[in-house]
């Protein structure tokens, strides 16, 4: 581990012991961390992608009806970037809009696969909402740079009406406690690929939080994109079962959206 993630984690257990949460309590839940990576345009880390454009596809492959958030260079990332069987070459490309659940994709091309550009705005997108342009004008562009990271769960309440009561994490009876200590380290980020969801106010990312960290429980996040919407802000998460994963089953993706107006 890096010396930036073992001083979160220092200063996570730190903090948590001054909270008077049983020590063995704390050390049972920093087990809990799963390595990530930061997807930034800014950063000294290596260059692994690219925020939008070119959309670059096989010719076989139908033009998507979803703008394209980033595409990865699955060779550029280090193997120690997350915990998920990603493939090692090739390029995923992530297409989504924050309008509804189940508004993108996820696509893999293979090293060596021929491609052709495709069109950046074609007339198939769907009229998803009179704030089309101005939603997609806060998508980044250029490079994609990655910052390794550690992830740890967020658990809470979703202020909807009613509110849902997510139940704290399995065999952690401070786990609330202690997603509040790790909210508080937690610095957010554009993209996030791995790692546990984040919490930004909705079920979509909870959700994803307490699965991740039952231990029997199949479904990962692969990632996770928080973009500004009029009155509020968004978040897509792209959630695969592993054995899928491995598989390469991509259209299998789900996509869920955490939208706070």
């Amino acid at each position: 581990m890096n010396p930036r993630n073992a001083k979160i984690l220092d200063q996570i257990r730190t903090e948590a012991l001054t909270r008077n949460i049983p020590e063995p309590d704390v050390d049972r839940w920093l087990e809990l961390v799963r390595p990530s990576a930061l997807l930034t345009l800014d950063g000294d880390g290596p260059v692994v992608g690219r925020f939008g454009g070119p959309i670059m596809l096989p010719a076989g492959v139908e033009t998507q009806e979803y703008p394209l958030v980033a595409t990865i260079d699955c060779a550029a990332l280090p193997l120690d970037a997350t915990d998920l069987p990603l493939p090692t070459d090739g390029k995923l490309l992530f297409f989504g809009y924050p309008e509804e659940p189940g508004m993108g994709e996820v696509l893999y091309v293979p090293e060596g696969a021929e491609v052709v550009e495709r069109e950046l705005d074609p007339e198939s997108y769907p009229a998803c909402s009179d704030q089309f342009e101005e939603i997609c004008d806060e998508y980044p562009q250029g490079d994609i740079h990655l910052t390794a990271d550690v992830s740890l769960p967020f658990v809470g309440t979703v202020d909807a009406p009613p509110p849902v009561y997510l139940v704290p994490v399995p065999g952690h009876p401070h786990s609330e406690a202690l997603a509040e200590v790790w909210a508080d380290q937690w610095g957010g980020a554009t993209l996030v690929l791995g790692g546990y969801g984040t919490d930004n106010n909705g079920c979509a990312a909870a959700e994803i939080a307490v699965l991740g960290a039952v231990a029997d429980e199949d479904q990962v996040l692969l990632l996770e994109f928080n973009v500004y919407r009029s009155g509020g802000g968004a978040g897509m998460f792209w959630v695969i079962r592993r054995d899928d994963l491995v598989a390469r089953r991509f259209d299998r993706t789900q996509v869920l959206l955490d939208w706070n107006p």
